[in-house]
């Protein structure tokens, strides 16, 4: 072996060991200025939550960390259960610990009038529809949903079918001033502890972003049939279901 190969293998080795000391180092210095301090858990944000998005999908996006109270932000929280049904009042960032003030009741959210981008080519459409079939009140702009039509053939008997999934929700209004609170007013710190919100009693006009088919199909269905939305997830799954009739509802 040449003097040269030796003296690399000296400078790699040296430099491995170097290395290998000074991140010994910092975890010993990390080590000691953590001694002493009491740890609690919190839930920090993994990846970007967009404004709106309810509580109760935040899925794995946070993530339950230890960080030392003296660093605990106020009003942090360590279950996603303690945010009830709120939803996500401002868009929040990687890194940032998951706090309750930061999130309001969904008719909060829709108040603030927020701005929904209508992704090119799509149509706005405005149903109108009970509480029962709006979800009770708790759709949000921004949102998604998959819609199921009841409907009676001219000959033969009533069918009820999902129809469209993950419509995304541009705009929601309430006819009535009666139905503005769909949740408490603060988050419970427990979810055995929450309470039933008070239900609204006017309907809800919910619009929709729709191609030019499925615009025509919502207002045929809305015209000669009934039409109940359900909040879809990004992880529900939109695979083709049934056609359900009086003859197979129990099979």
């Amino acid at each position: 072996m040449t003097r040269r190969m030796i003296g690399l293998i000296g400078a790699i080795a040296l430099a491995l060991i170097g290395t290998i000391a000074i991140v010994a180092y910092v975890n010993s210095a990390e080590n000691r200025a953590l001694e002493g301090q009491e740890m609690v858990k919190v839930l920090v944000v993994q990846e970007e939550i967009p404004a709106g998005t309810p509580a109760s999908e935040l899925g794995d996006r946070v993530k339950l960390e230890e960080v030392s109270k003296n660093l605990v932000a106020e009003g942090a929280v360590a279950k996603v259960s303690s945010l009830g049904n709120y939803v996500a009042a401002v868009q929040l960032l990687s890194g940032e610990q998951v706090i309750e003030r930061r999130f309001v009741a969904p008719s909060v959210y829709r108040a603030k009038g927020v701005v929904v981008a209508i992704p090119d080519g799509l149509l706005q459409t405005t149903i109108a529809l009970d509480p029962e079939r709006a979800v009770g009140g708790a759709l949000i702009p921004g949102g998604t949903v998959a819609l199921t039509v009841s409907i009676k053939p001219d000959a033969g008997e009533l069918q009820t079918s999902m129809m469209l999934h993950k419509v995304l929700i541009t705009n929601v209004q309430i006819e009535s001033r009666d139905s503005t609170q769909t949740t408490t007013e603060e988050p419970a710190s427990d979810s055995s502890a929450v309470e039933p919100g008070v239900a609204p009693t006017g309907r809800f006009l919910v619009t929709l972003a729709l191609d030019a088919t499925a615009s025509a199909r919502v207002i045929f269905a809305a015209e000669y049939g009934s039409i109940w939305l359900s909040i879809e997830p990004r992880s529900a799954s939109d695979a083709p279901t049934r056609i359900v009739t009086a003859t197979n509802v129990y099979q």
